[in-house]
């Protein structure tokens, strides 16, 4: 996991005062909501009230004649094809609408295009399927703003379309009866962050006069899923209809839903928004990553347990299978990074190989982001030499923009800021990742970080069930919402013991004679860096377990480090070694001399090498060496056959003196300094 730079959050303690007392909550909650930006009695009070103000779907534009068309539709027994988008948004959308129709008593039908062979969106060969059955009306859900000559198309055949969707809206509108998205410049309406999912509930709402009590019953669980799936603000409407949705989910209310539950080991558990981006979301995802997504909608719409706990069940084998082919992905790509670390010094990251699966490079991509902290491009090449990526990127740098640089060698790509694919041929490959990371350098002086912002700093004496149950007032928690996180500094760590299998970490540690137990997902004793006695920062969620009749504080590990480190120097040092790297000049000290790398080879000696990262050895040796320093002191250890490095430092036996300063590296440095 790459170093993070770490931000607290500040706030305006009188403003906290304040609201505390007019809204008669915790003064610890009240802070919170004001480091939010939620610092007025109106803004906080709407955000913490179990109430929602709803507003009228017609507000949308088209909505109307979106209605008219339906309703026609309807009248003269049209059949009528949803037409969906296989991943959690596009699948609970499809639910909803296909639903809500049969309950109408229409002859209706669903068409949901498979990831790997179709691809996203509409496609000719779909629609002439779609025609072959007779269908007259095509209402797409969470696609559909950007089919431009598909809808052409549809209307040559003699059909007719809706559309429905969420992305934003480009310079032509496609042909349709009805365009509804509530990113239409045309839209006045207050709030327009919604899902696909959402705005195919607003059209049922509307389809069913404007009502929406009767329908949150139906559908506000699926409507929650795909909000949540889709990692859309949860925030305004958002925000009431995913707390419908999860009393409507915890209280068993569609059968597939349960199903589901069931198969993810949670049936008896009491889910919120964070249980069902982890748990629920990834399971119907897998459906269409792997396999086909109409096993997690036929799942779904299920009225009958059996059948739904044997898709559920199908669907629970996909996500196993996804683990699987994503962590061997991963491990590939780290044997990759062993034999040429150089790659990681790039501003992006861009790794080609033939057959990833097209599934999950996305999610790799993610992991790659995670594991270095930059921007991650992951390409697989077919037998046809055509490469297909998935970009992931950090906060700050526009992954969308970088990638549209490169257009002129790019066969096809799309995305938003933060997240992107894109199409080449595999001979271009060297070429895109020399443009792309050229447009880094000359667009981004200096690169952003991933960064981890914490709530507070908090006394470990502060830590109970009781504070778990005051921040539930900031539920739920997602995008725009992130579940707390909150800063333990300068806490000594008394023990760190494998725990399920040894896949992961309980830590103990210890603060003025409080002590802490907390829990560290995926990781294990051996990659841990620190002994005890350390002295050390946590970054932390809370929650609770119910356990033996009672519940009990469960403290949770996003990230760690040693106390009293700096973020900055370390940043600016890193990003000064990776520009000289890429031939530029540099403003802090590179060249290890004699003494130094005495001083680094000591320290490996004496813990008989070192296997926890070069991040870490840098701050293990105290930022006493810059980062460009320690990087070229070990490549000159390597060459001269001090050391091996392929991820973990392993000493090896050596005769007599070693000459560094006439090691390559060394050479090398002396003639660019």
């Amino acid at each position: 996991m790459a170093h993070k730079k770490w931000i607290i959050a500040d706030a305006d303690k009188e403003k906290a005062s304040l609201l505390s007392e007019k809204l008669n909550i915790d003064p610890f909650i009240a802070f919170l909501l004001v480091s939010r930006g939620l610092d007025d009695e109106l803004s906080a009070g709407d955000f913490i009230s179990s109430r929602c103000n709803y507003t009228s779907p017609f507000t949308f534009t088209d909505m109307d004649k979106a209605v008219a068309r339906i309703n026609k539709a309807l009248e003269l027994g049209e059949r009528i094809c949803i037409y969906g988008d296989y991943d959690c948004d596009g699948v609970t959308s499809t639910a909803l609408l296909y639903t809500f129709f049969e309950s109408l008593g229409a002859d209706v039908i669903y068409y949901i295009p498979n990831r790997l062979t179709e691809g996203y969106g509409m496609n000719t060969s779909a629609i002439d399927e779609i025609c072959s059955k007779g269908v007259k009306l095509i209402v797409t859900v969470d696609n559909g703003i950007s089919a431009i000559n598909e809808a052409e198309y549809i209307y040559s055949l003699g059909m007719e379309l809706v559309i429905t969707d969420h992305h934003e809206v480009g310079s032509v509108i496609p042909r349709a009866e009805a365009v509804v998205n509530p990113h239409r410049d045309e839209d006045k309406i207050a709030f327009c962050e919604f899902a696909g999912v959402g705005v195919a509930f607003k059209l049922a709402c509307a389809v069913y006069g404007g009502e929406i009590d009767d329908l949150l019953e139906m559908f506000a669980d699926l409507v929650a899923i795909g909000t949540i799936g889709d990692v859309v603000p949860l925030k305004g409407e958002n925000r009431g209809l995913v707390k419908y949705g999860l009393d409507l989910i915890n209280n068993d209310s569609r059968i597939g839903i349960a199903a589901l539950r069931q198969a993810a080991g949670c049936a008896d558990d009491d889910l919120t928004s964070v249980d069902i981006a982890f748990k629920l979301c990834p399971r119907i995802n897998a459906s269409g990553r792997m396999d086909t997504p109409l096993h997690a909608l036929e799942l779904l719409i299920s009225d009958d347990y059996e059948e739904a706990r044997f898709k559920a069940d199908l669907l629970n084998t996909n996500n196993v299978h996804r683990h699987e082919v994503e962590s061997n992905i991963i491990e590939d790509i780290k044997n990759k990074i062993a034999e040429n670390p150089k790659i990681i010094n790039d501003r992006v990251i861009v790794i080609a190989q033939k057959d990833y699966h097209h599934g999950v490079i996305g999610i790799v991509a993610s992991h790659i982001v995670c594991m270095y902290g930059k921007p991650a491009i992951i390409l697989s090449i077919d037998e046809n030499g055509e490469a297909t990526g998935s970009a992931r990127s950090v906060d700050g740098f526009n992954i969308f923009e970088a990638i549209s640089s490169c257009s002129s060698i790019l066969t096809h790509f799309g995305g938003h800021p933060l997240a992107a694919g894109l199409g080449l041929n595999a001979d271009d490959i060297d070429a895109f990742r020399t443009q792309i990371n050229s447009f880094a350098v000359e667009k981004y002086s200096v690169m952003p970080v991933e960064c981890l912002k914490l709530d507070c700093k908090l006394s470990p004496f502060y830590l109970d069930t009781d504070l778990v149950d005051n921040l539930s007032l900031l539920e739920p928690f997602g995008a725009e919402n992130l579940q707390p996180v909150f800063g333990l500094f300068n806490v000594t760590l008394k023990s760190a013991q494998p725990i399920g299998d040894g896949k992961h970490i309980r830590l103990e540690v210890e603060k003025k004679g409080k002590s802490i137990k907390a829990v560290m997902f995926r990781a294990t004793v051996d990659t841990f860096p620190y002994k005890q006695g350390d002295n050390i920062d946590l970054a932390v969620r809370l929650s609770k377990n119910f356990y033996k009749g009672r519940y009990y504080l469960s403290v949770q590990v996003v990230d760690y480090r040693l106390n009293g480190i700096d973020d900055d120097k370390f940043f600016a040092e890193k990003s000064d070694y990776e520009l000289f790297e890429a031939g530029y000049n540099c403003k802090t000290q590179l060249y290890p001399d004699r003494q130094l790398c005495a001083y680094v080879y000591k320290f490996l000696r004496n813990n008989g090498g070192w296997k926890y990262g070069t991040e870490n050895l840098y701050f293990a040796l105290g930022q006493s060496v810059t980062y460009g320093q320690l990087l070229y002191a070990l490549s000159a250890f390597e060459q001269s056959g001090l050391i091996k490095n392929d991820g973990e430092i392993l000493l090896n036996e050596t005769q007599g003196k070693v000459d560094l300063e006439n090691t390559p590296v060394l050479k090398y440095l002396k003639g660019r300094l």
